[in-house]
C-alpha cells in the first residue's frame, strides 16, 4: 500500500513540474495534518495532495522556486510549512518615535546583520506626523532593502525580538514606540497567516512608508523579484504609479512628511536653502591660497571671518588635491590637520556649524572623525584607500562622495578625460562607488555626492555638469532612487577652467566667475556650494534660492531664462 501511495505522489509531483514549470510567485503557507496546498496568487485553483504517512514530500517534485522547501512534521498531528530558498530578498520598513531615533535605527541595522539578514540598499530618511494617535512626538521612517536565508516567519521572530531588545513593550496600538519593524516585502511570496500579511493590505495608502519604499528601487528594474514587488501593487503601474496616485514627490516637504539628513544628533533639510561650505587649505601648496593657513591662528582667524559671512560648513582640508599634488605621509597629514581642527572645533562661533574634513586617507579619516569632524569629504569615494569606507561605517558621519578618475597625479591624465556622455558616464561611476560605500556599511541616507568638477574633467565637461545636474540625478534615479535624493555638492571656486574661459590666469582673480558657476549650478539643484569666496557665494545662494522659490510665480518669459 506504501509503495502505491509513494508512485501516485510521485507521478503528481511529475504532472505538477510539467504543469507550473515556471516557478510560482507565491505559496499559501497553511496546512492541515500531513496536508500541503500550492498556490499560484493569480489563479483560484489550488491543487493539493495527502500524504497519510506524514513523511516529507519535498523529493517528489523540485520546481525552481521550492529547490530548498522544508516541510517538517511535529509530534501532534500538525505540520508547520515554511517556503524558503537559499536567499531571499526583502525589504524592511522602521519607524521610531521615543529616544534617540537615530541610535535607535543604527541599532536595529546591527542586529539586523547579527541575526542573519545582509543589508544591501537603504532608503533615505523622513520625518513624518503621527497618525491615528497623533498626540506623540513625530516619528522617523526609513526602510532597509537585503538578503535572508530566514523564512518568513523566522525573519518576524527575529524582528520582534530585535524590538523587545530596544525597549519595544505591549501598549496603545499606533501609540510611541522606540522601534518600529515590518516585512513589506518577502521574496516573490504573498503571504496570509494569522501573524503576517505580506504585502501588508495598507501598504499602498501610507506615504510614510511608500516614500521610503519607492526609495529602494530604481526606474530600471534590476531583477525579477522587483518585477514581482511591482505586480503586487493595487493598481496598474507598480510601486512608482502607486506612489504617484498618493501625491508622489510633491508630498515632501508637505502633509507631515519632510526628507531629512542626519548628521550628529541634528536632522538637517537641505531642500530650503543652499548651504555654503568655506575652504580653509592648510597646505603648503594648494592651488589658490596654498600657505596663507598652515598656522593655527591664520586659520581661526579664517574660519571666523567666513562664518561672519554665511558658511554653515567649514571644510579643512591638510592635503593638496590640486593637479600633480604629490601625496605626502598619513602622520604629517594628521600632524597639519589636527591642531587646526581642535581649535575650530572649540571657537564659539562654530556652534551650530559642521566641520567637513577633506581627506582621502582612512587613517586621517579615522583620527578627523575622533577629534570633531561631522562630515568626511572624500575627493576619490573610496578608490584611493580600501579601508575609507569601512572607517566612515563605522563611524556613522556623513560621506561626501566624489569623481575623479584615478589620482591627483593623473586624473588630468588624456585617458582619465574619455566620455561618451559625460554626466551620464559620472552618475553611473559614482553610483558604483556609493553602491561599494553602501554595501560596506555606509547607508544612503548617509551619502552626500559630488560630480568632482575639475577632477577628470575637461573645460566642456566641467560646464556640462554644472549645467545638467537634474541628468546627473535623473541617471542616479535609474539605479537608486534614494541616491538620486543625496544631497549634491558643486565645488568650481576658482578652478582652472574658469581661468581658461575668462582669460584668468590667477586664481584669486576668478572669484567672478566662481559666482557665476555657482548660480548655474544652484539653479539646477545643487544643495551645497563648496568656496573659497563666502560673502559673495553666500549673497548669490540667496538670490538663487529666492529665485526658485518665486518661480511658480514668474511670467513665462522669464522663467525661459532660467531654463
Amino acid at each position: 500500500m506504501a509503495r502505491l501511495i509513494s508512485q501516485t505522489l510521485l507521478h503528481t509531483g511529475r504532472f505538477l513540474l510539467r504543469r507550473f514549470s515556471e516557478p510560482p510567485p507565491a505559496v499559501i503557507v497553511a496546512v492541515a495534518p500531513s496536508r500541503v496546498c500550492l498556490q499560484r496568487y493569480y489563479s483560484s485553483k489550488s491543487l493539493s495532495f495527502v500524504s497519510p504517512l506524514g513523511s516529507s514530500c519535498s523529493s517528489l517534485f523540485n520546481p525552481p522556486a521550492l529547490r530548498t522547501s522544508a516541510f517538517s512534521t511535529s509530534a501532534t498531528t500538525t505540520t508547520t510549512v515554511e517556503v524558503q530558498s537559499t536567499e531571499h530578498e526583502i525589504v524592511i520598513a522602521l519607524g521610531s518615535n521615543i529616544g534617540n531615533r537615530m541610535q535607535n535605527f543604527r541599532e536595529a541595522l546591527r542586529l539586523m546583520k547579527r541575526s542573519g539578514i545582509c543589508l544591501t540598499r537603504h532608503s533615505c530618511l523622513y520625518e513624518t506626523a503621527p497618525v491615528h494617535v497623533t498626540d506623540q512626538p513625530r516619528f522617523l521612517n526609513a526602510a532597509v532593502r537585503g538578503v535572508t536565508k530566514l523564512g518568513p516567519h523566522e525573519l518576524l521572530s527575529v524582528l520582534k525580538t530585535i524590538e523587545r531588545d530596544m525597549g519595544r513593550e505591549d501598549g496603545i496600538r499606533y501609540g510611541p514606540r522606540p522601534l518600529d519593524l515590518d516585512i513589506l516585502f518577502y521574496g516573490k511570496l504573498r503571504i496570509c497567516s494569522d501573524k503576517l500579511i505580506i504585502p501588508h493590505e495598507r501598504l499602498w495608502e501610507r506615504s510614510f512608508v511608500m516614500a521610503p519604499l519607492v526609495d529602494l528601487l530604481g526606474s530600471a528594474v534590476d531583477n525579477d523579484t522587483v518585477a514581482h514587488w511591482h505586480s503586487l501593487a493595487i493598481h496598474p503601474g507598480g510601486i512608482f504609479q502607486a506612489w504617484e496616485r498618493l501625491g508622489g514627490e510633491s508630498l515632501i516637504g508637505k502633509d507631515g512628511i519632510q526628507r531629512v539628513f542626519p548628521i550628529g544628533d541634528q536632522l538637517w533639510d537641505f531642500s530650503n536653502k543652499t548651504h555654503v561650505m568655506g575652504i580653509i587649505n592648510i597646505t603648503p601648496d594648494s592651488f589658490s591660497d596654498g600657505g596663507r593657513f598652515q598656522s593655527v591662528d591664520s586659520a581661526v582667524s579664517q574660519v571666523r571671518s567666513m562664518v561672519s559671512e554665511g558658511a554653515d560648513i567649514i571644510d579643512i582640508g591638510a592635503q593638496s588635491t590640486r593637479p600633480m599634488a604629490s601625496r605626502i605621509s598619513s602622520q604629517e597629514e594628521i600632524d597639519r590637520l589636527l591642531p587646526v581642527l581642535e581649535a575650530v572645533r572649540g571657537m564659539p562661533e562654530m556652534e551650530g556649524k559642521l566641520i567637513s574634513v577633506d581627506t582621502f586617507n582612512s587613517e586621517v579619516a579615522s583620527e578627523a572623525i575622533s577629534n570633531g569632524a561631522d562630515i568626511l569629504n572624500d575627493v576619490s569615494a573610496g578608490t584611493l584607500d580600501p579601508n575609507m569606507h569601512k572607517v566612515v561605517a563605522d563611524s556613522g558621519v556623513p560621506y561626501m562622495a566624489m569623481h575623479m578618475r584615478g589620482d591627483p597625479c593623473t586624473m588630468q591624465n588624456k585617458e582619465n578625460l574619455q566620455y561618451g556622455d559625460v554626466c551620464k558616464d559620472v552618475a553611473s561611476e559614482l553610483y558604483l562607488r556609493v553602491r561599494d560605500a553602501e554595501l560596506s556599511g555606509i547607508p544612503a541616507w548617509r551619502v552626500m555626492i559630488d560630480p568632482g568638477v575639475g577632477f577628470s574633467k575637461s573645460v566642456d565637461h566641467n560646464l556640462d555638469i554644472i549645467m545638467n545636474l537634474p541628468k546627473i540625478r535623473e541617471e542616479m534615479a535609474k539605479r537608486s532612487t534614494a541616491v538620486s535624493h543625496a544631497p549634491i555638492l558643486i565645488g568650481p571656486s576658482r578652478k582652472r577652467f574658469l581661468g581658461d574661459i575668462c582669460g584668468r590666469p590667477e586664481a584669486t582673480d576668478r572669484d567672478a566667475a566662481t559666482v557665476a558657476s555657482v548660480t548655474a549650478g544652484i539653479l539646477g539643484g545643487a544643495n551645497i556650494i563648496r568656496v573659497h569666496n563666502v560673502r559673495q557665494n553666500a549673497d548669490a545662494a540667496k538670490i538663487d534660492i529666492a529665485v526658485l522659490l518665486d518661480k511658480n510665480n514668474m511670467p513665462s518669459e522669464a522663467m525661459f531664462l532660467l531654463m
